[in-house]
């Protein structure tokens, strides 16, 4: 047991996922917050708000900009946020008109917000792939087997011989369903939510919507008429669907994990986890996993629901349970689509089935 599983050098190779947690470690997020001054500056160079000289040299300072971590952890410590002791080490090593014109109309909130968006778009697109993977899989098994006859289960109890191809749908569709609310969430979960230091873009006067639209499509971020800062249903949205996702591959999981019990004997599995007292036991391991992520985040997603109440113009607190609660959700859900992988590269009917 540990304070954090999905890094841990021992438990990590069990339910974490690296290249979900690349999305959220510290150099992501400093480099995702960069992006967003970067293209903030370079549009209100284009809206007139700031010269062309500042934003040339805005973009290239901060491209060559190496963060000290401590300065950061120090500063968040005391502020609640990093981005003041971003931007004063940035300010340092810009000239004085760069210095002035970086950040300008903007607030802490619209750069880590940014961030937050950049790198959970990134998550997504990693977790979406997979899932086309998955299909696939699961297709490949249906044209190999899915015309032979199991016995369905209702109640835990042996009901009536079924095609195999029922059960690989009953896997295998919501994971293409998933799919699918992905691309039709992505506007309200992938947006720039940007204000300014009260949600009112007030600074950038009759610019603001120009300057939006113009830093959301830099980043490849969905736009918006407001700033969203206090409106969170878009990621509440999005954390909802992760736990659509492990729910799905928790069923499969669940329903591989019976199906492998001695009793029953359904499916094989190679390769199972060998036991300190039993050597004789082959424990289905990566289908406990699913089951495992499953309740995980959908634990997880009530804490997020909380952080809906955004009181007033902003919330330190539901903000802060935001940063808390999103990358564990988003690191289970990839390593659920990884271990579901690693499932059906070892998983087949027993013995007297078609793919055997």
């Amino acid at each position: 047991m540990s304070v954090g599983p999905f890094q841990h050098p021992i438990l990590g190779r069990l339910l974490g996922d690296d290249a979900l947690a690349a999305c959220f470690d510290a150099a992501a997020d400093v480099e995702a917050m960069l992006d967003f001054e970067r293209a903030l500056a370079r549009a209100e160079a284009a809206e007139g708000l700031i010269e062309p000289a500042a934003a040339e040299s805005i973009a290239m300072d901060l491209a060559r900009f190496e963060a000290d971590y401590d300065a950061l952890a120090e500063g968040t410590a005391r502020d609640g946020v990093v981005v003041p002791a971003l931007l004063k080490q940035l300010r340092t090593r810009l000239s004085p008109q760069a210095a002035k014109a970086l950040h300008k109309g903007a607030t802490s909130q619209d750069v880590i917000d940014a961030s937050a968006a950049i790198r959970l778009k990134r998550a997504a697109s990693i977790i979406d792939g997979r899932l086309a993977d998955l299909i696939g899989r699961f297709d490949e098994w249906e044209a190999k087997a899915g015309a032979t006859t199991v016995m369905a289960h209702t109640r835990m109890q042996a009901a009536k011989p079924t095609v195999f191809a029922r059960k690989l749908a009953a896997w295998r569709d919501p994971l293409a369903r998933c799919r699918g609310r992905l691309s039709e969430l992505s506007d309200r979960a992938f947006v720039l939510r940007f204000g300014g230091a009260v949600g009112d873009r007030a600074d950038l006067g009759e610019r603001d919507q120009a300057v939006a639209d113009h830093v959301a499509a830099e980043l490849g971020l969905a736009s918006s008429a407001t700033s969203l800062h206090s409106e969170r249903d878009g990621i509440a949205e999005f954390a909802s669907w992760l736990s659509l996702v492990t729910g799905v591959l928790g069923k499969f999981g669940q329903d591989a994990a019976l199906s492998l019990q001695n009793e029953v004997g359904e499916l094989k599995l190679a390769g199972g986890g060998g036991s300190s007292a039993m050597p004789h036991k082959s424990n289905p391991v990566g289908p406990e996993v699913l089951v495992t992520l499953a309740r995980f985040n959908a634990t997880l997603l009530a804490g997020l629901h909380q952080s809906l109440v955004h009181e007033n113009e902003r919330s330190g607190a539901a903000w802060t349970l935001e940063w808390m609660l999103l990358p564990q959700m988003a690191t289970a859900t990839g390593a659920a689509t990884r271990v579901a992988g690693e499932v059906l590269a070892h998983l087949s009917l027993a013995p007297g089935g078609k793919d055997d």
